[in-house]
């Protein structure tokens, strides 16, 4: 009998996943939502190739888990089998509390909760669907696991998790400066007094590493297009809650029949829309997670389509800029936005528009950027040398400029509405 189903990856080839509690995971309806999130949110407005999902990309970390184990027990680094199942199951579900459009849902419809805390609810949830093979996964996901560089696997400058995105993120978007050696770094990764640390040849590779994460970040990630166009999609969500939030004041818990807004929406989105959701309101209402678990970039393309024809001019605007592709206008400046400027803007969205000066806040966004590349001082890469010596790659580099790597970059993003002259 077969031991293990294939996937055929378009960046690794083929992927192994055995059966059992892996394959289960992998199975599981929690992490077969990922399949309707996309990895790059709406990057794809920039690099039309970019609709790779989040379950993609967690299998293709959970691909690069399996192989920094095996290299590592082949320099004679002792992991027990279940150690392996574990932090591989753990790295299958890191992102599996993430919402729709990558990191826009956690500004907008909840706030005060990351989606590592969510993710942490779904694997404690999968865990008890598992019936508690995940306690090990879990404890190493938490850091709580003695051998501490299983966690640093997961979550550090050199994880699983960040080798998958840049490698697959460079391939769909199309971006070849992005496609990093991570077979190799993977290659020489090796464990010192239970850290992680990088053998003296893989030195080169991390320099092309650090450098291609930072083109990445502002060629991808923060590309001025994509930032402009998460603006419209932000203050669209924004809108639709404060109308919700409007037509009630007692703001009690409503179903979603109870709003005209919310009444052609999916079930999950008008529960977000009509509720006030932090973390303490997760604790005290156990139906907030399944919906949360029902959520995807469906509910939100398909509540544009009702909302574009919404009777508030603000909200079928902006549905209608996101359908449409008609981005904020966007500039960028190296220096803070003079607030007379922001004010002069909004009395002429203001006037343009013929809505309030108050309400013409939801055709712009004013967004200080910051990227740190690297930092020394959160979490070193260490590079091991022949004689035994570990120097942090800052002070090991030739190649590398770290104070120009490490230099907080902050620009400052002007995005608003474009109104026809």
């Amino acid at each position: 009998m077969n031991d293990a189903k294939i996937i055929n990856d378009p960046v690794f080839g083929f992927i192994k996943i055995p059966r059992g509690l892996l394959y289960d995971i992998v199975r599981h309806p929690l992490m077969q939502r990922l399949n309707r999130i996309n990895q790059l949110g709406l990057a794809s407005v920039v690099y039309p190739g970019a609709r790779h999902t989040r379950f993609q990309h967690s299998l293709g970390a959970f691909h690069l888990m399996s192989e920094a184990i095996l290299s590592l027990q082949q320099k004679g680094l002792f992991i027990f089998d279940s150690e392996a199942e574990a932090v591989e199951a753990a790295i299958l579900m890191h992102d599996i509390g993430h919402g729709p459009f990558s990191h826009v849902l956690e500004h907008t419809l909840i706030s005060g909760i990351s989606h590592e805390d969510i993710s942490l609810l779904m694997m404690e949830q999968m865990n008890r669907d598992l019936g508690g093979q995940l306690n090990l996964a879990i404890s190493i996901f938490k850091d709580e696991y003695p051998k501490r560089f299983l966690h640093q696997l997961l979550s550090s400058q050199l994880d699983m998790d960040r080798l998958d995105y840049l490698r697959r993120d460079s391939f769909f978007t199309g971006v070849t400066e992005g496609n990093i050696g991570s077979a190799r770094i993977i290659k020489m990764l090796n464990v010192v007094d239970d850290r992680l640390v990088v053998e003296q040849k893989g030195i080169y590779s991390l320099e092309n590493y650090l450098t291609t994460r930072r083109l990445m970040y502002w060629q991808v990630y923060l590309h001025k297009t994509a930032v402009a166009y998460e603006k419209v999609l932000v203050n669209m969500l924004t809108r639709a809650k404060d109308l919700v939030r409007g037509e009630r004041e007692d703001h009690s818990p409503l179903t979603s029949h109870h709003s005209p807004l919310t009444s052609h929406v999916t079930p999950a989105l008008a529960y977000f829309l009509q509720n006030d959701v932090d973390a303490p309101w997760f604790q005290q209402h156990p139906e907030t997670l399944q919906m949360y678990e029902e959520l995807d970039d469906s509910d939100i393309w398909s509540a544009m389509k009702v909302w574009r024809h919404s009777t508030d001019k603000i909200l079928s605007t902006l549905a209608a800029d996101m359908l449409d592709r008609r981005i904020f206008r966007v500039e960028v400046h190296e220096e803070p936005i003079a607030p007379e400027a922001i004010d002069a803007l909004q009395e002429h969205i203001a006037q343009a528009m013929d809505i309030s000066k108050d309400d013409a806040h939801y055709l712009m966004s004013v967004n200080t950027i910051q990227k740190d590349m690297y930092s020394v001082d959160d979490d070193s890469i260490d590079i091991l040398y022949k004689d035994g010596t570990i120097r942090d790659i800052s002070s090991a580099s030739e190649l590398l400029n770290v104070q120009l790597l490490s230099k907080k970059v902050r620009k400052y993003y002007l995005c608003y509405q474009r109104i026809a002259d």
